[in-house]
């Protein structure tokens, strides 16, 4: 499964990638909003990208972990993960802080619910950010999601520290 936009290619991920997702998944600075990293060195990094390539060996995933390509420079990940019924799934981004306030996230983010509608079926996509990750919630809005919900989370790079939660959705 490879997804192409005008300026990127969206291809599933995998070990290969190994370098290049560490270098932003696993930098503090550049996912210090992010709930489930940094990863803390390059064997949890390995170990989920190994989770992501068995997910794409599913008849159906779970999860579709893609690696954001800018030709061949890999700059980022996006991810939808299914719920339950598959009729909903969450949408969730990363970039590398030198790719940031491009138009990259909202590009490929776009390209990802066109195929969660067209070849998933899925009729409802939210995301979540933290509340200080302004450039998140702004991209969900330019997305044409509304904010649908307020709640708290803790993210791995501040701990124990209970942070405020900002939930958008579209119904596609």
């Amino acid at each position: 499964m490879i997804i192409k936009t005008s300026r990127l290619i969206l291809r599933p991920a995998d070990i290969s990638y190994l370098n290049s997702t560490h270098a932003y998944a696993g930098d503090p600075e550049n996912t210090k909003f992010m709930m489930f990293l940094p990863y803390a060195d390059l064997d949890e990094t390995a170990e989920f990208l190994r989770d992501a390539e068995a997910e794409w060996n599913q008849e159906k995933p779970d999860r579709y972990e893609f690696v954001i390509l800018l030709g061949d420079t890999h700059i980022g990940g996006i991810t939808l993960y299914m719920m339950e019924d598959r009729s909903e799934a969450e949408l969730g981004w990363v970039l590398h802080r030198d790719h940031l306030r491009k138009g990259y996230a909202t590009e490929a983010a776009r390209a990802v619910m066109e195929f969660a509608r067209d070849d998933l079926g899925v009729r409802r996509i939210f995301a979540g950010c933290d509340s200080e990750n302004v450039a998140s919630y702004k991209l969900m809005e330019k997305l044409g999601m509304t904010h649908s919900f307020t709640g708290t989370r803790t993210n791995r790079s501040t701990g124990d520290e209970v942070r405020t939660e900002l939930v958008y959705e579209i119904f596609l």
